[in-house]
């Protein structure tokens, strides 16, 4: 029989978790009656002001005035619900789950891990500490890093809202592909041996998770947590990409765009992994100015390869990763994920002519 303070307690977290959902439910709703608004809200801003709409400004302001409210609603949205997903998981359960499979499953498992895990400059060398020490074999762990930051719950949310679910359904099964083939590449290779000696040297222990029960609340806080935490960290830059991606849709001729970043020139897709590579954003920031490239008659594989490039070959994040790879072993990993991203760039622009 239940003691009745029991009972009076599980009664009790069920009224606020009640409450919670509702509150969520209520907050979804609001959300989507903002979203709906975005049209006439932004063409309400700018008409405000003492511009011509049909002028390069003009067309620049409504961009922005209806892209950063969009892109901004997007991004809280698949962040919270990614927070609440994220609640299942945590790095111990990630590197259990990862420990000891062996390639090609694991590098399957890793890349699909790699999409719904929290990964950026910031948490690369505790996570790739943490999977060597948990006994991934390298190849696996590569697969992970390539996946988290190129084909992100981010990435994909944004791509769907602003471009559609064929562009980004074929964006998943390319970057997957792309994570799992270079990551069972370096594994083929068998670099151990290049990893920094500090690094090789780790000998970890199995994770303790803990058996603790998570509530309603505890979910719905972990993705409201998610929101303030990623797009406190990211707004500027999307901020930033949406005014790039507002100039480029207003002032930059669609001929000559084209004529750079387009399917007749062969040397496009290179020439955005190079342009790409030293950039340092992340995919909220970038989406905006792939739209507005895309707007303008660039190469959709062009466009893409470029993203690729700056979310999962940015010069920032190779940096920190120095810490723990030796330069050989950065060459290699450079070498095999660019090779990957020309090949999706040339395959997005032929099935998409």
């Amino acid at each position: 029989m239940t003691p009745p303070l029991l009972t009076s307690r599980n009664a009790g977290t069920n009224q606020h978790d009640a409450k919670w959902t509702a509150a969520t439910v209520a907050a979804l709703v609001v959300w989507a009656v903002l979203y709906s608004q975005l049209v006439p809200f932004s063409t309400w801003l700018v008409g405000l002001l003492p511009v011509d709409p049909a002028s390069h400004l003009g067309e620049a302001l409504i961009f922005f005035a209806y892209d950063t409210p969009k892109v901004l609603l997007l991004l809280a949205l698949v962040v919270f619900a990614m927070g609440v997903v994220r609640s299942f998981f945590s790095p111990e359960r990630t590197r259990a789950a990862l420990a000891g499979k062996r390639e090609g499953v694991g590098n399957v498992a890793a890349s699909l891990l790699g999409i719904v895990t929290p990964f950026c400059s910031c948490s690369a060398v505790p996570l790739f500490i943490g999977f060597v020490s948990a006994g991934v074999p390298l190849g696996v762990t590569f697969s992970f890093l390539i996946a988290a930051p190129m084909v992100n719950e981010v990435a994909l949310g944004l791509l769907f809202g602003l471009l559609g679910w064929k562009i980004a359904l074929t964006y998943l099964g390319f970057g997957l592909g792309l994570s799992i083939i270079a990551g069972w590449v370096i594994g083929r290779l068998h670099l151990e041996g290049w990893l920094e000696e500090w690094v090789r040297n780790i000998r970890g222990t199995a994770a303790e998770l803990p058996d603790t029960e998570v509530t309603v609340i505890d979910r719905i806080t972990a993705g409201l947590d998610a929101m303030k935490e990623i797009i406190g960290k990211v707004w500027i830059w999307i901020i930033l990409g949406i005014a790039a991606g507002a100039f480029i849709h207003g002032y930059v001729p669609a001929a000559l765009l084209a004529g750079i970043m387009g399917r007749d020139t062969w040397w496009s897709v290179p020439a955005a992994v190079l342009v790409g590579v030293p950039m340092y954003s992340n995919a909220a920031g970038i989406i905006p100015i792939v739209e507005a490239l895309l707007g303008k008659g660039a190469a959709l594989g062009t466009v893409l390869a470029f993203m690729m490039a700056v979310t999962a070959l940015s010069a920032p994040e190779t940096i920190i990763l120095r810490k723990v790879l030796s330069l050989r072993l950065i060459a290699v990993f450079i070498a095999v994920v660019t090779a990957g991203i020309l090949a999706v760039g040339f395959l997005f622009n032929v099935l998409f002519a």
